[in-house]
């Protein structure tokens, strides 16, 4: 980040290569359009060269700061679309890329458990279906969900519990 500060564009390229992925499946999550999010995550990272100059390390993680940037924008974007509440999850694009080495009857089977943890997702409480998403979709941390919702750690473990208690039993998963 300390050579995007400084103005270089390939190192800000080498940053979007390594979170537009995880940035798209936040704003996925939240805007329920794969044009919105896409858009999301654009304005995003043009949001985040425009800044670059604000981000200090010492208030959070890269990550954590451009993931926030991106959940605004995909809010902004579903607020304009005025849809869906933002935590309901799309039932498409939220699973991760399946590695083309894989059976087709691996990636159907991770296919039917993605979905029916999609469903079961839309059951939670939004709050807690929110920490969930942002954990398994996002893949930030406990601290770095804290941070991006402006939470309590605490909180933030306790709505992530509680959710993922509720998933186990709908999906009666053994604890």
């Amino acid at each position: 980040m300390g050579r995007v500060q400084s103005g270089d564009v390939n190192a800000f390229a080498e940053l979007y290569d390594r979170y537009a992925v995880r940035a798209f499946r936040v704003a996925r999550a939240i805007c329920q359009d794969s044009g919105r999010a896409e858009d999301a995550v654009q304005e995003g990272f043009l949001a985040i060269w425009s800044s670059r100059a604000h981000f200090s390390p010492e208030n959070g993680t890269f990550k954590a700061w451009s993931m926030s940037i991106v959940k605004n924008r995909a809010i902004d974007a579903y607020r304009a679309a005025a849809v869906r509440p933002p935590v309901q999850l799309a039932e498409t694009q939220a699973e991760k890329p399946e590695a083309n080495s894989k059976s087709v009857q691996d990636q159907v089977l991770a296919r039917s458990e993605t979905d029916a943890v999609l469903i079961s997702l839309r059951e939670l409480p939004a709050a807690q279906a929110e920490v969930i998403a942002l954990a398994f979709f996002g893949e930030l941390s406990h601290s770095e969900i804290a941070a991006h919702l402006d939470l309590p750690s605490g909180t933030v473990k306790g709505r992530m519990r509680l959710g993922l208690e509720k998933l186990r039993k709908q999906m009666d998963v053994p604890a």
